[in-house]
C-alpha cells in the first residue's frame, strides 16, 4: 500500500532515522509534519527542521515545519493543531525523538535522567494522547515507537539502567497501545535496528567515526518503517519489530547496499 496523501506526524525528523522515515513516505507523495527542535542550525548537529522541509518536498512529499519540544504540552498541541490545519489530519503518529545517554548510575546526572524520561517515555505518551483524536477519524491509523523490545534482561539494564528504562517506557506505551486501541482500528508498534545506525548520536556519543564506519544508513530503518506503516491497522498491531526481520518480509534479502561500509563488521545495537 502507498502512503500517499497520508499524514504523518514524526518527532524528530530533523536528521537520521526520523528524517529516513520521512523521505520514504515523501516518495509515495505524503504529507510530513516534522516536529522537531532544530530551528537554527547547530555546530554538531546537521540540518534543520526547514532544510528537512526542503528534502522531503524535493522527495515528492509535502512538508510542514513545526518546532517542537516534546517535552512541551502547549508546543505539541499547538503542532497537531498545526498539522490538522494544513492538512486536514493525522493518520501516523512516529515517535522518534529520543534522548541518549547510555552510562551507568553513578554517572547519570539527574538532570540528564530526567531529560531521558521527560523526553523517551514522558514525549511519546504524550504525542500519542494529543494525536488520538486525530487517529481515532483515520481508516489508516498507525502509532510507530522508534524503541526496543521488551526484553526483560539484566545485561540491557545493569549498564545504562536510567537508560534502558526510559526507551522501554516507549516500548510500554506500544504493549499498552496495542491493547487500548485494537478496537479502535489504530495499531501501535515498536521498530528497533538490529545494528547501529550512522545518525548524529551515534556519531557524538557512541563511538565517532569507528562505529559510524560499522552502521547502517538511516534509510534502511526508513523502508522497514514504511513496510509496517503500510500494512492493514486492523491486522498489524502490538509487534516488537526489528528492522532485519522487517524487511525479509518486505522481500529483500541483499542488505549490503544499507551498509555505510560493506567492507566493514556491523556493530550490534543494544537491546537485541
Amino acid at each position: 500500500m502507498s502512503l500517499e496523501s497520508k499524514t504523518l506526524f514524526i518527532t524528530g525528523a530533523t536528521r537520521g532515522i526520523g528524517k529516513a522515515i520521512a523521505l520514504r513516505a515523501a516518495k509515495d507523495g505524503a504529507n510530513v509534519v516534522i516536529a522537531a527542535k532544530t530551528k537554527e542550525p547547530h555546530p554538531k548537529l546537521p540540518g534543520t527542521i526547514f532544510t528537512a522541509a526542503e528534502e522531503i518536498e524535493a522527495a515528492g512529499g509535502n512538508a510542514l515545519p513545526c518546532v517542537v519540544d516534546v517535552r512541551s504540552e502547549e508546543a505539541v498541541q499547538a503542532a497537531v493543531d498545526q498539522a490538522v490545519n494544513h492538512f486536514g489530519g493525522i493518520d501516523i503518529l512516529v515517535n522518534n525523538a529520543s534522548a541518549i545517554m547510555p552510562v551507568d548510575t553513578k554517572t547519570v546526572p539527574m538532570k540528564r535522567y530526567d531529560l531521558m524520561h521527560s523526553v523517551n517515555t514522558r514525549g511519546t505518551f504524550l504525542c500519542g494522547k494529543l494525536c488520538l483524536p486525530h487517529l481515532e477519524k483515520s481508516e489508516h491509523a498507525h502509532i510507530l515507537n522508534i524503541s526496543p523490545p521488551l526484553n526483560m534482561e539484566e545485561r540491557w539494564f545493569a549498564p545504562h539502567v536510567a537508560y534502558t528504562m526510559a526507551k522501554f517506557g516507549m516500548s510500554m506505551c506500544v504493549l499498552g497501545w496495542a491493547g487500548e486501541f485494537r478496537k479502535r482500528g489504530i495499531a501501535a508498534n515498536a521498530l528497533w535496528p538490529k545494528t547501529t545506525i550512522a545518525t548524529a548520536a551515534i556519531q557524538n556519543l557512541l563511538g565517532g567515526d569507528e562505529i559510524m564506519k560499522r552502521s547502517r544508513k538511516p534509510s534502511f530503518m526508513g523502508e522497514a518503517a514504511h513496510w509496517i506503516l503500510s500494512q492493514d491497522p486492523k491486522e498489524c498491531t502490538g509487534n516488537f519489530f526489528v528492522d532485519e526481520d522487517v524487511m525479509r518480509r518486505a522481500g529483500v534479502e541483499d542488505f549490503t547496499s544499507y551498509a555505510v561500509d560493506p567492507t566493514q563488521d556491523l556493530a550490534p545495537d543494544f537491546f537485541v
